[in-house]
């Protein structure tokens, strides 16, 4: 009786052997369904290695897979220059997506300030001026509670909402951590410049770095951003009358003179190569002079490439701040001269590569030290000691940004300083993986940046 059941069974196994193996490779893709499924539904759970190849480089987060219900539509037009409409483009996907709505793909603009010879397609300037398109300005610094309360409920009852500016739109601070990588995640992983931009970019950068390392100073004293700033600092009579003058409260861009003493002071080795990211300069060649003699190695894109490599580029003027900001995140060191949206995106960038330097002049310390030394009150060394201490921390280094929650205004940037998003304060990746250590005290009065294994620094002395 027992061998027939023996051989019973063997009969069912082998008869069975085929429905085993189907039964086998279900259970194995329902198991991996499973592991997708609690992947997606559950940000506390560790990521299974099967599934680590969706993590990104830089930002390990990556927001669950929505349920896809559309509450609506937003349209935006992106307002100012360059950087200002790149992080209000990074601004209003965060918003979407907190909002579950589908952004349309932005407007740029390409007339205000930038005198960009482009202009939209007449399909789009007749959406935007369409009257049956409800169209309204978004608070400034607001919070997500005034989207979700206040602009939600108009894209449901219209269907379809238009912002018609995009500057300033969302608060520093206060923000869900995975709404801020996501802002991160746009900025600096999603967003690209266009294939001939990109090209371009990188053949400024592949020529520098062939006779060695290069600052890019951004040098903002040009015509439009003096008239911005009312400042006559080095002008002649003329000049003064069409300027207001705001020097010495240090909110004007300091000036080509001013800036060679400041490079000068902070021990910038005088034969670096000094690449010029910005526009004509107001003056002209004179101008330039005090900054040439101190650093005679001055460059810029018009004299670095031939004529025929920036054709396209011409009355272009938001695709030539492209250049400069592809050149500015790549170099050795960044030395804006003015707080400007490029300052601050540049630097924030700069952060998340890895901490590289960015000297960020205090124009207040710069133009009263300056004009003590020039009044004798101060001898060289003097100078050169009390802007090195005063920049000590004004280097680019890991710092928390400051929070004033009764004036956004007024405190630090969230595309300049994006610290929810960067590695732990002190310790850094190169682009080539290898830890170190930035080390940016004052000591022997130098600011040398020092690699934790042990390669030299460059430029600062």
């Amino acid at each position: 009786m027992g061998g027939m059941k023996v051989e019973k069974l063997k009969s069912w196994i082998v008869g069975d052997q085929f429905n085993l193996c189907v039964v086998g490779a279900t259970t194995l893709l329902l198991l991996c369904a499973c592991a997708v499924q609690l992947r997606v539904l559950s940000k506390n759970i560790m990521t299974p290695r099967l599934l680590m190849f969706w993590s990104s480089q830089h930002i390990d987060y990556i927001p669950p897979q929505r349920v896809y219900e559309n509450n609506g539509y937003l349209m935006v037009s992106a307002n100012g220059g360059l950087n200002q409409m790149r992080a209000g483009i990074c601004d209003m996907v965060a918003i979407a997506r907190y909002l579950n709505v589908t952004l349309i793909v932005p407007e740029l603009d390409n007339t205000s300030l930038w005198h960009d010879s482009r202009q939209l397609p007449d399909e789009q300037k007749r959406r935007v001026k369409n009257a049956s398109i409800f169209t309204m300005e978004p608070h400034g610094w607001s919070n997500l509670a005034y989207y979700f309360y206040k602009v939600l409920p108009m894209i449901k009852e219209k269907g379809v909402l238009h912002f018609n500016k995009t500057d300033f739109s969302l608060v520093n601070n206060g923000i869900p951590v995975v709404i801020q990588k996501l802002r991160c995640r746009v900025n600096y992983e999603a967003l690209r410049f266009t294939p001939l931009i990109a090209q371009v970019g990188k053949k400024i950068v592949r020529l520098l770095r062939q006779k060695g390392p290069f600052l890019v100073l951004h040098l903002r004293y040009e015509m439009d951003m003096l008239a911005f700033s009312g400042c006559n600092e080095g002008c002649n009579e003329t000049e003064a009358d069409e300027l207001t003058k705001l020097r010495k409260v240090g909110g004007c861009p300091l000036t080509p003179e001013e800036t060679a003493l400041a490079l000068r002071a902070l021990g910038i080795d005088p034969s670096i190569q000094v690449y010029i990211a910005a526009g004509n300069i107001y003056g002209g060649e004179k101008r330039m002079a005090a900054l040439r003699a101190a650093f005679p190695n001055l460059i810029r894109k018009e004299t670095l490439l031939a004529p025929s490599d920036l054709k396209p580029f011409r009355r272009h003027s938001n695709m030539m701040a492209a250049l400069d900001y592809i050149v500015a995140i790549e170099s050795d060191i960044f030395v804006p001269t003015y707080g400007g949206n490029m300052a601050k995106l540049v630097q924030g960038h700069r952060r998340y590569l890895g901490f590289k330097i960015t000297i960020s002049l205090d124009a207040w310390l710069l133009v009263n030290v300056i004009d003590r030394y020039k009044n004798g009150a101060l001898s060289w060394d003097e100078v050169s000691q009390e802007l090195k201490t005063g920049h000590a921390d004004q280097m680019g280094s890991p710092t928390q940004r400051t929070e004033v929650p009764e004036n956004p205004m007024h405190e630090d940037y969230f595309y300049s300083n994006p610290h929810e998003c960067l590695p732990p304060v002190g310790m850094m990746k190169s682009r080539n993986g290898i830890e170190t250590v930035v080390d940016l005290t004052v000591s022997r009065g130098s600011f040398e940046p020092k690699p934790y294994h042990g390669g030299p620094g460059c430029c600062i002395t």
